[in-house]
């Protein structure tokens, strides 16, 4: 029996227990959190924003589960990481050019944010009205970037195999990637219900996604297993346990903020 052999026997039972654990930790969560999908959806955005119904987007007389911003950005992200996922198991970096690109993005969104934050006080000097799109966008903007480092962390991380390309290799890419963003923007500002109720759920779906992967890094590095795993079958127990660490967070603040506020409701600006 070679090594590769008796490792994966090793992991056979890690995988069960933390698919367990998982399973047990999902449904408690389901168990405590508010009511139907939208609500298990509004629990995790509760987890990371602010949920102000005034910086938020509704459909009917439900907002999202996140503001604009923060909507904006898990989204972005979930679509970073879907697009660069097809692109196959390339752990480069953008280009120099590419990366100056997505720092601006992320300047923006920081930008934004502190004018946003300036507008809560009046006594303090804004450089402009923000407003629920210009959140949107740099949001949006921001997810991308975060999602152009961290797709290639992730394959040149996990893969034994991994390519020695950015999934981001040239203009073609980004393009695409901003085209996908603006058809995003584009949904949600429109205010469509059901487009709406979708977005809602898969902006949640960033939410544990962006987690999860974090944490399965976090958990292949802490364990010395960088670079040992050939498909994303064999990466069942460190993503697993990403997952719970990732589920544990949300939980954990869902149940802080809750005790603290004694409302599943968003913060209140007056």
């Amino acid at each position: 029996m070679d090594e590769s052999q008796n490792t994966h026997n090793r992991q056979v039972p890690w995988g069960w227990i933390l698919l367990g654990l998982a399973v047990l930790m999902t449904g408690t969560w389901l168990w405590l959190t508010p009511a139907g999908i939208l609500g298990k959806a509004h629990a995790v955005g509760y987890s990371v924003c602010h949920q102000i119904d005034a910086r938020s987007f509704h459909f009917g007389e439900t907002k999202m589960p996140m503001c604009a911003r923060c909507s904006g950005l898990f989204l972005g992200a979930l679509l970073g990481v879907i697009y660069q996922f097809t692109r196959g198991r390339k752990g480069r970096m953008p280009s120099t050019l590419l990366s100056v690109i997505f720092g601006l993005f992320a300047l923006a969104w920081v930008v934004d944010g502190v004018n946003s934050f300036l507008m809560l006080h009046p006594t303090l000097p804004a450089l402009y009205i923000t407003q629920n799109w210009t959140r949107l966008v740099t949001g949006t903007g921001m997810g991308l970037a975060i999602s152009a480092v961290l797709v290639p962390i992730f394959n040149q991380t996990m893969y034994q195999d991994w390519e020695d390309a950015s999934p981001l290799a040239g203009w073609s890419h980004l393009i695409t990637l901003l085209v996908a963003a603006l058809i995003l923007i584009v949904l949600i500002l429109l205010e469509i219900p059901w487009i709406l109720f979708i977005l809602s759920l898969l902006s949640a779906l960033g939410v544990i996604t962006l987690l999860t992967l974090v944490y399965s890094l976090v958990i292949v590095m802490i364990f010395k297993r960088e670079n040992t795993f050939l498909s994303i079958k064999t990466m069942v127990v460190p993503l697993l346990g990403g997952y719970c660490v990732a589920l544990l967070q949300i939980g954990a603040f869902d149940l802080a903020r809750f005790l603290l506020t004694r409302t599943w409701d968003g913060f209140s600006l007056f």
